[in-house]
Formats: C-alpha cells, structure tokens, sequence
C-alpha cells in the first residue's frame, strides 16, 4: 500500500512539474514483452517514462539502475525496490560474479519487460553516446523481444548532473517503433542501427 502511494505521489509530481506526455510514434502501448531502450542525461530520466506509461505496463516494465547509486540511504533503497521494482546493476564489474547482464536476463525469464539506457552513463543531453554491448547480448538471448526506442526530451535542463530538485520545464517521451536483431546482424552494425533509430526518434 505504501509503495502504490509512493507510485501515485511520484508520477503525479512529475506530470504537475514537467507536463509530461507520451507520444507513441511508432506503436502502441501493449502488455507484450519489451525492451525499452533510451537516451541518458539526467537521474529522471526513467521516472519520466514510468510517469507516462499506463499503470497496466508500468507495473511490469523494471527500469535498469546503478546499484552503486541506488543503494545509498533507506528513501532510495524503498524506492528503487518497492515502487520502482528496480534490476540493479553494479557497475564497472562485469565478471561471473557481478555478470549485469544476469539480473537482466532473471527479470526476463519472470515475464517482465526492461527499461534500459544503452550508453551506460549519463550524457550531455542531445548527443547519443556509442551503445554499450549489453542490449546486444539481450537480443541476441531473446529473440522475440521487443526492442522499442524511447526518446526523452529535455530532461537534462529539468535535472541537470549535480542538481538535487528538478526545475520545472516541459518533457516529453517519444515511443518508436519495436526492433529485433537482424538473422545476419553483426555486434557493432545493430548498436549503430539501434543508436540511429533513437537519433531519429529524437529529430522527428
């Protein structure tokens, strides 16, 4: 009961502050199984793409988080893991014990969707940084999943890096069309394809 309160207090903040709205470009909101891929600029960015999805979705769609930053203090802690049902990842330690791609694959296998920042770190807010490997490895995994590109917009002026309270500036989430990697798809060719499809979900 605490965590749906949180849920409801958290997404209707975000609405009143950043006038928040989802543009389905490219599909439809569905219960299908999906992988949400974004851009990076800012701490809110996965909030803003939880505030927008129906509350049907947004209960099954965990969102990718630093365990490093996430773990500190008890708000964060109860936020990431009650309301958020956050996959943490630690970072920096991609070995058979600290595998991130291991909680990924478990969250999958349980029948959830994944809210993942491909380029691993925040960035300046209107470039797109080189993919990391990760979403790769996922496709490659998961055949039938769902790649969606999702373009968050101005969320690096609401909570530019090293801000604690966001500044009340309109956003908002643009959802692309699913992807899949291709039979014959080399590594480095389906990151450039998926980093390209979020550029043009951004500039359309």
């Amino acid at each position: 009961m605490l965590a749906e309160l949180a849920g409801a207090l958290i997404t209707g903040a975000t609405r009143l502050m950043t006038g928040v709205q989802g543009r389905w470009l490219g599909c439809a909101p569905s219960e299908v199984q999906r992988l949400y891929f974004a851009n990076h600029a800012s701490h809110l960015d996965f909030v803003l793409i939880w505030s927008v999805l129906p509350p049907r979705i947004r209960r099954r769609v965990r969102p990718v988080a630093a365990e490093d930053y996430w773990s500190q203090g008890r708000l964060r802690k109860f936020l990431i893991h009650e309301v958020f049902r956050g996959v943490l990842i630690a970072r920096g330690k991609v070995e058979r014990e600290h595998n991130p791609l291991t909680a990924m694959c478990s969250a999958l296998d349980d029948g959830d969707s994944l809210l993942l920042f491909p380029e691993g770190t925040r960035g300046p807010g209107g470039a797109v940084q080189p993919f990391k490997s990760g979403v790769y490895q996922l496709a490659l995994a998961y055949a039938e999943l769902e790649l969606v590109p999702v373009w968050i917009d101005n969320a690096h002026r609401v909570m530019p890096k090293g801000t604690l309270l966001p500044l009340p500036l309109l956003c908002s989430v643009a959802f692309g069309e699913p992807m899949k990697l291709g039979a014959a798809e080399g590594k480095m060719e389906f990151l450039e394809r998926l980093r390209h499809a979020l550029i043009d979900l951004g500039n359309a």
